[in-house]
């Protein structure tokens, strides 16, 4: 498939993570290691939750949809990345880096919108109890999942579609170590006032909108979790919440740090830092933060290991 319209470049290179020599093998076998435990941690849970019977309830439908993306997502870059320590010429074609950059958009999307819901079912677990089992129903927790795709989907296609009207000329150096928004348009010899808007759009409606959700929800549950007089009760709900937070909190605090600036402002090396925890500290993090802090989890994970020495 040829460039899009009016774009004379064919390959991109990438800059990676640093340039500095002895660093890219030790940065390999740390990658290498937080890619392992990504694909480890999450395969575990999505293969966990879909033996055990026990846990086919709509936390862990949720559970299973994050695991999955965090483990396309992470996939995505991760790869290329690791080749390219070891690369003298970090060289990504032309489609090469829009298909990168066309399947990053939609599982970043995709994850604010499985953690949104992911709020909204604890949500109702705590603090509308009598009525979880009619509003998270298999048919709502299946609308959820899908409505998050379209999202998903439809925001990955405003994007690329954007970056394919951009012209590129000479300038071929991305200063990053996959194909993101802002380097890229760094490189474009064509105005790109409206890609930066819809980018920056796109941006608030992909990550304010669904953050600000996940707060309210919480702020809610948290003015509910106090009127629990139980403090058995109080440290189960506390329990329930707290992992999620800690991984909406980096995912959506990184992003925003990265995405609600201009192309033009701040250093970006401190973008570059800031991804780091998006694309591979969260997927690394999250089976990690859910499996250890749960006691479904983890007796799940006891009983199917018992019966595989039976």
């Amino acid at each position: 498939m040829a460039p899009g319209n009016g774009s004379f470049v064919t390959a991109f290179i990438l800059v990676g993570l640093t340039d500095q020599l002895d660093l890219q093998v030790p940065l390999f076998f740390l990658f290498l290691l937080m890619y392992m435990v990504t694909l480890i941690g999450n395969l575990s849970l999505i293969i966990l939750i879909g033996i055990n019977s026990h846990l086919h309830t709509p936390m862990y439908f949720f559970l299973f949809n994050l695991s999955f993306t965090d483990l396309c997502y992470s996939s995505v870059f991760t790869p290329k990345m690791l080749i390219d320590f070891l690369s003298k010429e970090n060289i990504i074609s032309y489609m090469g880096c829009m298909t990168q950059f066309y399947f990053f958009c939609f599982f970043v999307v995709s994850e604010c919108y499985v953690l949104t819901s992911m709020a909204y079912d604890r949500y109702v677990a705590i603090c509308k109890p009598l009525l979880y089992n009619a509003a998270m129903s298999p048919k709502v927790c299946s609308s959820l999942m899908l409505a998050s795709y379209l999202m998903a989907f439809s925001g990955a296609m405003a994007h690329t579609g954007c970056m394919l009207r951009l012209t590129f000329c000479d300038a071929n150096t991305i200063n990053h170590y996959f194909c993101d928004i802002h380097p890229l348009l760094q490189l474009s010899c064509t105005s790109t006032y409206v890609t930066e808007l819809v980018v920056f759009i796109m941006a608030c409606i992909n990550i304010i909108v669904p953050s600000l959700t996940i707060f309210v929800s919480y702020g809610l549950i948290l003015s509910s979790i106090l009127h629990i007089k139980s403090m058995e009760g109080r440290s189960r709900a506390f329990s329930t919440c707290s992992s999620h937070i800690i991984a909406v909190s980096l995912f959506f605090g990184s992003g925003a740090f990265v995405y609600l600036k201009s192309s033009s402002s701040g250093s970006m090396d401190e973008g570059k830092i800031s991804s780091v925890f998006y694309t591979n500290v969260v997927p690394m993090m999250n089976p990690l933060v859910y499996s250890l802090r749960n006691k479904d989890v983890k007796s799940a994970l006891r009983k199917t290991l018992r019966r595989r020495k039976y």
